[in-house]
């Protein structure tokens, strides 16, 4: 049965949990023939991401854990020229650090940056998925077992087939087919304040309507004449603003390649 990650990035904290679990896990323990020992600097075999979305004050903040994605069509085991690099029956993807001889093609071929480089062993290395536990009965990982509020779930494919729906992988464009799935990784937002510049006062219940092409979004200012449109998927947003007794504000050409913070909008009387 093919194991898998779903990574819910709603409910990531941004604990580092599973960061130093793993670390606790394989810093100075010899687990061969599935790993080396990780050095205690320079390698995070799951490393936590913080994105920082937005500008003050309209910022919003994720956490995504990022590890090998144990790919069904892994690159990293075509491009290593000694046959270093196997899959499991479970998926798992393991470099043999016993066969590895460092040539770094691997690492080369990752597009996902999760291969690492031990300078001391001359050897490459990544996540294993704890096999070296799983072999001997646990039944996951150290980092899905630490995590505080359920957001790293880790087993079979078939038991976790509810979590995947819905779910996606990282650069799906690569044909590599992730065996780490996400839940809730958030789109891109537009957001600002509209305010009337004469009563130096913000404007509670501006109607916002956004368009982009046949697509409609419309929301109120709220008590602190704030609007926010979340989970966008990037494109070209048209804005228009009103309220009454106010001049309509228009803005064009809103590109979502990054979150928007429009800043203090005046409407004019």
């Amino acid at each position: 049965m093919s194991k898998v990650f779903v990574i819910d990035v709603a409910r990531c904290s941004g604990c580092h949990n599973c960061q130093l679990a793993c670390k606790d896990e394989h810093v100075g323990n010899d687990w061969t023939p599935y790993a080396k020992p990780q050095p205690k600097i320079g390698q995070f075999w799951i490393r936590v991401q913080e994105n920082l979305c937005g500008s003050i004050p309209k910022v919003k903040i994720n956490y995504r854990p990022l590890l090998c994605n144990h790919c069904r069509n892994a690159s990293c085991i075509s491009a290593c020229p000694l046959d270093a690099i196997y899959r499991r029956e479970d998926g798992i993807v393991i470099i043999n650090p016993d066969t590895c001889t460092g040539c770094r093609a691997c690492e080369s071929a990752c597009p996902y940056e999760v291969i690492y480089f031990n300078e001391e062993l001359s050897i490459a290395q990544k996540c294993t998925g704890c096999a070296h536990l799983l072999d001997n009965g646990a039944k996951t990982t150290r980092c899905a077992d630490v995590c505080p509020t359920g957001a790293l779930k880790f087993g079979d494919e078939e038991d976790l087939k509810d979590d995947i729906a819905g779910a996606v992988v990282l650069k799906p464009e690569e044909g590599l087919k992730p065996r780490v799935y996400y839940r809730n990784i958030p789109g891109k937002f537009i957001a600002g304040t509209v305010y009337d510049p004469k009563e130096k006062e913000i404007i509670e219940g501006a109607k916002c309507h956004l368009t982009a092409g046949p697509r409609v979004w419309d929301v109120l200012t709220d008590d602190f004449g704030d609007f926010w449109f979340k989970d966008l998927p990037v494109g070209t947003y048209e804005l228009t603003i009103s309220a009454p007794g106010f001049q309509q504000k228009c803005f064009s050409g809103l590109r979502t390649d990054k979150d928007l913070n429009l800043g203090d909008i005046p409407l004019e009387r």
